[in-house]
């Protein structure tokens, strides 16, 4: 495994944009009052889980709220950033105003707490409760202005509906004016049909849910209207640089999908920056070759089984690589989405 770089070595430092945590504090709120936040903490098969309301059910991993933890497995892969967002089960998007926005608190201020253990290794990314996009630009300008966040995670919907929706299109303005990027991350505990076994639901329906998100994002027009907003990808980016030609084809032959931008998705997929968790070194150079070595970073999804153990591994197992290329991929491209040093 490749050795840490340290901040004095002249060697680009390795960056992981796709690392999740759930902070001490809000599994202690959820302990308090489960009611509360529709959510449980139980003990199955002498495995401790968060429960959520009906019958969701998620491994409650240690590594979750303890950032010496993080930072080890961090050792382990060969990382030396890594910014925390919350795990995908606590967005809470399913609660009312006063209550969500009570969670996004304690979930933003635990990761601070978090980043402030180890704040050369560690940088926080916020959630916002955004089912009520007031509270949710409320929230955004604080942590922005309280914590220094850079950076948020919002699912790839908000319940059934879209980001792409008009009613979220203040926030995603405000995130832009702040130059915050948005890191985009699957979010349904419904499964579609036919998803219902054999973890389907994980394997094919997170992917497919990107994709959804950013078919609507594309043909709505609110990239035209939102041109330097920075959203980056989860798992490569769900179907979207393999089916890209298809959105393409559509585009030019049919209305519906021209009668709100005219502007193609050939041009609109390099809007957006993919991580490299694909779990297949053909995948991976394909998907550098489509979008560009400069829109890929590094992604594990820590610490979840779909994770990546070994992330810079990986990218060596591709040729083809210039020296260049590889550096943007293992740090360059994130420290341009952070706008500050890394």
């Amino acid at each position: 495994m490749a050795t840490r770089r340290t901040p004095g070595n002249r060697k680009p430092r390795r960056i992981d944009l796709h690392s999740h945590v759930i902070p001490s504090g809000m599994l202690e709120a959820i302990a308090r009052d489960p009611d509360r936040f529709q959510m449980r903490l139980e003990t199955r098969n002498g495995a401790p889980k968060i429960v959520r309301e009906g019958g969701n059910v998620f491994p409650l991993h240690t590594e979750f709220s303890d950032a010496d933890l993080k930072i080890a497995s961090m050792d382990r892969k060969g990382l030396d950033v890594s910014f925390l967002s919350p795990a995908p089960m606590v967005l809470f998007y399913w609660l009312d105003a006063d209550v969500a926005l009570e969670a996004s608190r304690i979930v933003n201020d635990g990761i601070a707490d978090m980043v402030a253990r180890h704040p050369d290794r560690l940088k926080g990314m916020g959630t916002l409760p955004m089912q009520h996009p007031d509270a949710a630009i409320a929230e955004l300008e604080r942590i922005v202005r309280d914590h220094g966040f850079r950076a948020i995670e919002l699912g790839t919907s908000v319940g059934e509906e879209q980001l792409s929706e008009p009613r979220f299109r203040p926030v995603l303005r405000r995130a832009q004016e702040l130059k915050v990027f948005i890191f985009a991350h699957p979010y349904s505990f419904t499964p579609e049909c036919g998803t219902e076994h054999y973890y389907l639901r994980n394997l094919i329906g997170n992917p497919l849910h990107t994709t959804i998100m950013v078919g609507n994002l594309m043909f709505s027009g609110a990239l035209d209207d939102l041109r330097t907003l920075k959203i980056v990808l989860a798992h490569g980016g769900g179907y979207v640089p393999y089916q890209i030609g298809r959105f393409v084809h559509g585009h030019r032959v049919r209305k519906d999908t021209r009668a709100k931008t005219r502007t193609s998705p050939e041009r609109l997929l390099r809007r957006f920056w993919y991580d490299a968790l694909v779990h297949d070194k053909a995948a991976l150079r394909y998907l550098i070759d489509r979008v560009g070595a400069d829109r890929v970073v590094l992604g594990t999804d820590d610490p979840f089984d779909m994770g990546e153990d070994n992330p810079v591994d990986r990218l060596a197992e591709i040729r083809g690589l210039s020296t260049e290329e590889r550096q943007l991929i293992l740090g360059g491209n994130a420290r341009r989405l952070y706008r500050k040093s890394l």
